[in-house]
């Protein structure tokens, strides 16, 4: 057989088919997924990584973004509010890219287990690129209102960077080594720290850039002006909405350099074989990746459809459908763990996006809280914010990729959760007795641990556990589960530190807040306790340790281990 074999880029792979002789589909079905688990690591899985990457990058730069953004909307156009947005309009815009998150988790995800996840990956980007350009270029009118034109482009967004959760999850993982698989994930999980510091050292550089603009206008208090943002009118005012415009726009900058090679990709071989049962275009696909090159592998036509007919009635694999979702996760055995996937990930987002509500007392510890100037409070929020993702986030990620293939993924969640439920009982039964240096150092060991544990492993194990079929759509419930918590951290929980407040004390009720947090953590322990360990095991091997109801997901003898869990114990009954 001549396997065509062109076109392509760098960052998957190509070598022609090395299994064409073997007639069995299910054994080369077999041999070929061997050939992607055993590969050793090479720099095409960095570059998949980077590429993949990608979109947390931009998720992670938006999310430290969208505070500096609110910030200068309300300079800009609230001079009526003393140059801060109301409140109903603030938590609106940070709480649209949430929900238009969830939407784009569960919508894609379902989406790439139906039409393939080539199909669909790239089409997030372009969404996030769209409406990212869209915001920066967005301006009021006599009958819009600029709030409300960027809440629709932020959900737009949103869906585009939901989108890329389970695409970028489920992709690296039936891509990836089965020795390094964790760590390929993790580090592609892990850009969101540099997203977060790439925010950071764009508003350093703006701010940089137009600081005589920001400090002129300052040095000339206006008449009524109580604030320093409502001081920044004229020149200022202008320097900011350049500035807000800037910063949001440099977003896309990466999004567009990783666009080409994810519309580029091959499909993932494990979805040709498992869904679409392309025998020998999964056989291409999988030699080109493994090749050094990237795209798709080109199989000769009147071989694929002869192998696909014949693929169709041999292949031991069950298909998926609404009336079989149901009823896999219908199964006790299996729905425990999608039960314990997603309330991991929600428990964990209630605490990780509340975390926020302490930003500003322990910037206040290190210095960087404040200022007397528009440009002092934005030099200060960039550097201040930038010193801490070092500090807490980058490292714990870090951590996360050098040990998750050896530690394992479900201990370390069990741990993290551990000691955030403990720090975060510290820091809320003891708040008043804290030094804010002390709040700093528990604030910094709390960013360790969640991204050396839950915020990492929450990612991961949706993209390993799960069968093919259903792969992508569990990710996006899972995610999706997540993004809900992260709605209520900011939507109901937020909101309860100003429960009874004054003029000398706007957050009473702050140290109650970080009570509730330690209660969602200890609740994630329990969570934690339904996930599988994933660590060195083959996807094909995970899919076992479901029950298949007398299926077979590899084509092997054996059902599966709850099966053969079964049929020990009627033996032994029999006996």
């Amino acid at each position: 057989m001549a396997n065509k074999t062109a076109g392509g880029n760098n960052a998957f792979h190509n070598f022609n088919n090395d299994f064409a002789h073997i007639q069995d589909p299910n054994e080369r079905r077999r041999l070929a997924l061997a050939e992607i688990d055993k590969a050793p690591f090479g720099w095409y899985h960095v570059r998949a990584v980077l590429v993949a990457g990608t979109g947390f990058f931009t998720d992670s730069y938006d999310i430290f973004c969208v505070s500096l953004l609110c910030i200068m909307l309300g300079i800009v156009y609230k001079h009526d509010n003393k140059g801060v947005l109301l409140t109903p309009q603030d938590t609106a815009i940070k709480l649209s890219t949430s929900a238009g998150t969830v939407i784009g988790q569960v919508g894609f995800g379902a989406l790439a287990d139906i039409v393939g996840r080539k199909k669909m990956y790239g089409l997030e980007l372009i969404l996030i690129i769209v409406a990212t350009l869209a915001q920066s270029l967005t301006g009021p009118g006599p009958g819009t209102s600029i709030v409300g034109l960027i809440i629709f482009w932020r959900v737009l967004m949103g869906i585009g960077i939901g989108g890329d959760y389970p695409l970028s999850s489920i992709i690296t993982s039936e891509f990836a080594t089965t020795k390094w698989r964790g760590a390929m994930m993790a580090a592609v999980f892990s850009m969101q720290g540099f997203g977060q510091l790439g925010g950071a050292l764009v508003m350093l550089c703006l701010t940089a850039g137009f600081k005589d603009t920001l400090i002129q206008t300052a040095a000339t208090p206006k008449p009524n002006a109580t604030t320093a943002f409502q001081n920044c009118d004229g020149d200022c005012a202008v320097a900011v909405d350049k500035m807000w415009r800037a910063l949001i726009g440099i977003g896309i900058v990466p999004a567009a350099i990783a666009l080409y090679y994810r519309l580029t990709i091959p499909e993932t071989p494990r979805y040709t074989f498992d869904v679409a049962r392309d025998i020998e275009k999964a056989n291409a696909d999988t030699e080109k990746y493994l090749s050094g090159k990237h795209g798709e592998g080109h199989p000769d036509e009147i071989q694929a459809v002869t192998a696909r007919q014949a693929g169709e009635a041999q292949l031991e694999i069950p298909k998926a459908s609404w009336k079989d979702f149901f009823s896999f996760y219908g199964k006790i055995r299996n729905g425990k763990i999608l039960f314990g996937t997603a309330m991991s990930w929600l428990l964990l987002d209630v605490a990780f996006y509340g975390l926020g509500l302490n930003t500003s007392t322990v910037l206040q510890a290190i210095g960087y809280g404040g200022g007397k100037t528009v440009y002092n409070q934005f030099y200060n929020l960039a550097a201040g914010n930038a010193i801490l993702t070092c500090a807490g986030a980058i490292p714990g990620y870090w951590l996360a990729v050098f040990t998750i293939d050896t530690v394992g993924r479900k201990p370390l969640q069990l741990v993290g959760f551990t000691f955030l439920t403990i720090l975060f009982i510290v820091w809320g039964f003891a708040y008043h007795k804290l030094s804010s240096h002390a709040m700093l150092g528990i604030y910094v060991l709390i960013q360790l641990f969640f991204n050396w544990g839950p915020n990492t492993t929450t990612f991961i194990v949706p993209g390993e556990c799960f069968p093919t079929r259903y792969r992508s759509t569990s990710h996006g419930i899972s995610a999706g589960s997540g993004k809900i918590g992260s709605i209520i951290a900011q939507g109901a929980i937020s909101p309860l530190r100003t429960r009874g407040a004054t003029a000398d004390n706007k957050n009473p009720w702050l140290n109650h807040v970080m009570q509730i947090f330690s209660a969602f953590m200890f609740a994630g322990i329990f969570t934690t306790l339904l996930i599988p360990e994933t660590k060195r095991r083959t996807l094909e091997d995970l899919a076992m340790d479901w029950d298949m109801g007398g299926e077979s997901i590899t084509g092997a003898p054996v059902a599966s281990k709850a099966a053969d869990a079964g049929s020990d114990e009627n033996e032994n009954k029999a006996l």
